[in-house]
């Protein structure tokens, strides 16, 4: 379990600032995490600010709510530019679904730290296609601490850390649930990919001998 770091430890010095990185596949339980860690926050009397990118209204416009529906109160953001209009106050800054946001949400991360806020980033690694998602890469690189969750194979039940979207569509972004997504370990992920491949071969194959 990630116990906060205690990085003023020298009380001549003035509050240190950092990244922290929650990262992993669909149904890993990233909100949950960032919601228990803000909620240690909070008991330690902090003040905190949730951000979240507009686009995700699935559960709630505002707040950020995990698949297990459990909820805080946060702010919808349509840039990362706006998030550093709203925490000038603050001593906790979480980020959910990072991965959502353009590109100045690393040097925004980035800012905050050195202003001295804990940073608290949430999202997803890797997309539909097993590929790096969005700046994430670059956030793990920069962040002090990173957690990478995994989720349970929905096909054999192994570790998995692979988003599978069961729908057919290749859009970058297309939010979903469990109707639209299952968490698949490495074996299942990529077998289903080679079937995908020989099936679309299969219907080009088709086509062309009707001509």
């Amino acid at each position: 379990m990630f116990l906060e770091p205690q990085l003023n430890s020298y009380p001549h010095k003035p509050q240190s600032g950092w990244i922290e990185v929650v990262c992993g596949s669909m149904f890993s339980g990233k909100t949950e995490e960032l919601i228990r860690r803000v909620k240690r926050a909070v008991i330690a009397q902090q003040k905190i600010q949730i951000f979240k990118p507009g686009m995700d209204t699935r559960y709630h416009e505002s707040d950020v709510v995990s698949h297990n529906k459990n909820k805080l109160l946060s702010k919808a953001v349509n840039s990362a530019k706006e998030i550093m209009d709203h925490c000038r106050e603050c001593d906790v800054i979480a980020i959910d679904e990072a991965q959502f946001f353009d590109a100045e949400i690393v040097p925004v991360c980035i800012q905050l730290a050195n202003n001295g806020k804990r940073v608290i980033v949430c999202g997803l690694d890797m997309d539909f296609e097993g590929k790096a998602f969005g700046r994430m890469p670059e956030m793990m690189a920069i962040a002090e601490f990173v957690t990478k969750l995994h989720a349970i194979c929905a096909q054999c039940g192994d570790v998995a850390s692979y988003s599978y979207r069961l729908v057919d569509s290749q859009d970058k972004v297309l939010l979903g649930e469990t109707n639209e997504y299952e968490a698949r370990c490495r074996k299942c992920f990529y077998e289903e990919k080679k079937q995908e491949e020989k099936d679309h071969e299969a219907i080009i194959a088709q086509l062309g001998s009707r001509k």
